[in-house]
């Protein structure tokens, strides 16, 4: 499995821009982001060239003088990777510790116990 940098918290927010909207120019992406957060247009740029240096986004040229971007994995892979790295550095690649550890601190609903039985079934029978 190739390793993939982590992404910041701004950083993915650009990544879920580009997952919905690809192939998009830093102009839309920032567009996308500034409405429902106040970033400036250098701060996007500069995150969206970090994420090219870290090999999670590729780029081709656009319009006139600028570039289309676009995630180098799909939405899934990145989170299942990223994921993955979580459970085995936080809780020792325990899937039973992290299961505990986010009951405990959630009180489940009575249909999100249902859904839990029900994927435990599921496997159950695999």
């Amino acid at each position: 499995m190739k390793t993939i940098r982590k992404p910041s918290e701004a950083e993915t927010a650009i990544l879920q821009v580009l997952w919905d909207h690809q192939p998009c120019t830093v102009k839309t992406i920032h567009a996308v982001i500034s409405a429902s957060k106040d970033v400036g247009y250098t701060t996007t740029l500069k995150q969206v060239q970090r994420l090219l240096d870290k090999g999670l986004l590729a780029r081709e040229p656009g319009p006139g003088k600028s570039y289309m971007y676009k995630a180098t994995s799909s939405e899934q892979d990145t989170k299942t990777k990223l994921f993955d790295r979580f459970v085995q550095t936080a809780f020792g690649n325990s899937v039973p510790d992290l299961v505990m550890h986010a009951l405990g601190n959630n009180e489940p609903t009575e249909d999100e116990i249902k859904e839990i039985r029900a994927l435990l079934a599921k496997y159950e029978q695999e």
